[in-house]
């Protein structure tokens, strides 16, 4: 890749490596200057940039970065769209990360301009919360590399999830003449806990003496009700293999693998087996929620990720949480501070009046189906955690356009008012967990879901990217996704204005994703239009 400073005369195609501002006008790095740019910046009495150009044997940096995550992608993952030289991996389901690790070491040892960064192996995860990112580190990265990392990932498993199993869970706890019930129940109420956020259920809990026999014959009835694992919470303390939980294990036809672990708390953990069912003679710290040693094997068990006893002596590193002050407890969502897919709705509007159209262009056929299920098509098959579909004129008709999608339909009863009643409906409607919102008008057929996908994975506003436009041609247009900090400006709107002027407010946050074709400058508002647009080539 060439790189350094050239005169703005023949800066035109080329890649802009430092963000400029002239002339209350500011010129973002990565962004290919246009030949109008060139005359922006020239008009500002600049005279020389500093680019980068692609070489014959360099990929740009965003086809890098997908052609990699793509190859590291394993089952339970989905990639998110390339922008910037990052594409991130994300969990699809909960369960536990499996990162193949000589393979990222690999990996990031064959060009520095290559870099792929992970959670933990076995690290616990979220759907939507990130498992690994790809940053190409310039603005490209030499072909040879890029297929010498592809090559290495298309041999192994590299990034993915193991959900958890719908496990049938068994407890018993042994008692002694001082044991007190209630801190039995508090036991089952932790083991409870466990399960339930990992999508497996208890199916029956024994209380029996601590007695040898008494646990065996408890093991025995868990087997024959089907149980995998069987859960043994003792009165007393595992002390030795010759104690008695392991000596019921053995009495009911099983053996144990592992007594003890090098996780601290959890270190009095005993694993055992009786045929194919794993026996787990618990430590005194797993009837608190509190993680400790017991998580660890219980998740890989739930998730039906072998687990033994060279399993467990590796837990050693990264087995020190007794120092940790605040260790995370089972959960259903994922915390703010972790990395997660942003969770966008799209809102599109369809509640216009279609005055110079004639009729209601929205159901009007294009391509053999109506106007407004292209664009509402690319919303549902795009990464957007809810569609919202906001109707006004002819609302029957139009839900019915859309019955057999799923989305959800919002009337506006002022859509005489104008634009503002819309945006303002639709936005009313999205969930107070979602982070934005994508705008997306429906007589523009040409936006694909591509493009939405583009528009959420730019989407970041802590990097000062909270509000992302499409671009073609150096031209903006629409959809527009909008981070929820807008949402009371918008909310204010009146009469038959859109948020535009926004943008030009908020200039330093908004983001510019260039789309590859026209789809985000098309709109259609009269036959003539639509004609023209059903004639077009492919």
């Amino acid at each position: 890749m060439q790189f350094g400073p050239v005169s703005l005369s023949s800066a035109q195609g080329a890649i802009l490596a430092h963000s400029r501002r002239a002339g209350g006008q500011r010129w973002r790095k990565g962004r290919i200057l246009s030949a109008d740019d060139v005359a922006a910046l020239d008009r500002e009495g600049l005279r020389e940039v500093v680019v980068a150009r692609l070489d014959a044997g360099d990929i740009g940096e965003d086809e890098a970065a997908a052609r990699i995550a793509e190859a590291a992608a394993g089952p339970g993952v989905r990639v998110g769209a390339a922008f910037t030289g990052r594409a991130n991996l994300y969990a699809a389901a909960s369960g536990l990360a499996r990162t193949e690790v000589n393979a990222i070491a690999a990996v990031n040892a064959v060009d520095e301009s290559i870099t792929v960064a992970t959670v933990s192996p076995y690290a616990r995860v979220e759907p939507q919360q990130m498992l690994a990112t790809i940053k190409i580190i310039p603005f490209a990265a030499p072909m040879a590399a890029v297929n010498e990392v592809v090559r290495i990932l298309s041999t192994r498993e590299t990034v993915g999830v193991a959900p958890f199993l719908e496990k049938r869970v068994a407890l018993i706890s042994t008692v002694l003449s001082d044991s007190r019930s209630q801190i039995l129940d508090k036991n089952v109420a932790a083991i409870e806990t466990r399960l339930k956020v990992a999508g497996s259920q208890l199916i029956s809990e024994q209380r029996v003496a601590h007695e040898e026999r008494a646990v065996a014959a408890a093991i025995t009835d868990a087997l024959a009700a089907g149980a995998d694992p069987i859960l043994v919470f003792g009165a007393s303390a595992i002390i030795d293999r010759r104690d008695v939980i392991p000596a019921a294990i053995g009495r009911a036809g099983g053996a144990i693998e592992r007594f003890g672990m090098p996780v601290d708390p959890g270190n009095l953990l005993l694993l055992g087996r009786v045929n194919a069912t794993t026996v787990i003679g618990l430590p005194g710290c797993a009837r608190s929620l509190k993680r400790n040693g017991f998580d660890f094997v219980l998740e890989r068990v739930l998730a039906g990720l072998p687990v033994g006893d060279g399993d467990i002596a590796a837990m050693g590193v990264g087995g020190l949480l007794m120092e940790i002050a605040t260790r995370p407890q089972p959960r259903e969502a994922i915390p703010a501070d972790v990395p997660h897919a942003p969770a966008i709705a799209a809102v599109v509007l369809a509640a216009g009046l279609a005055s110079r159209m004639g009729r209601n262009k929205l159901t009007t056929l294009l391509d053999g189906k109506p106007l407004l299920r292209h664009a509402v098509e690319a919303a549902v098959s795009s990464h957007a955690a809810q569609v919202i579909v906001v109707t006004g004129k002819d609302a029957r008709d139009v839900e019915a356009a859309l019955a057999d999608l799923p989305v959800r339909f919002v009337r506006n009863a002022e859509y005489r008012q104008g634009l503002s009643t819309s945006l303002k409906a639709g936005l009313n409607a999205v969930p107070a967990e979602m982070d934005g919102a994508v705008v997306l008008l429906g007589d523009m057929p040409g936006v694909e879901s591509v493009l939405v996908d583009k528009l959420i994975a730019a989407f970041d506003p802590h990097e000062g990217r909270a509000i992302v436009v499409p671009t073609h041609a150096g031209k903006r247009g629409n959809p527009v996704l909008w981070a929820r900090r807008f949402f009371p400006e918008i909310l204010a709107l009146q009469g038959d204005v859109g948020a535009r002027h926004l943008i030009a407010t908020y200039e330093d946050g908004v983001c510019e994703v260039e789309a590859g074709d026209d789809g985000p400058l098309v709109d259609i508002d009269t036959p003539e239009a639509l004609n023209a647009y059903a004639a077009r080539p492919g």
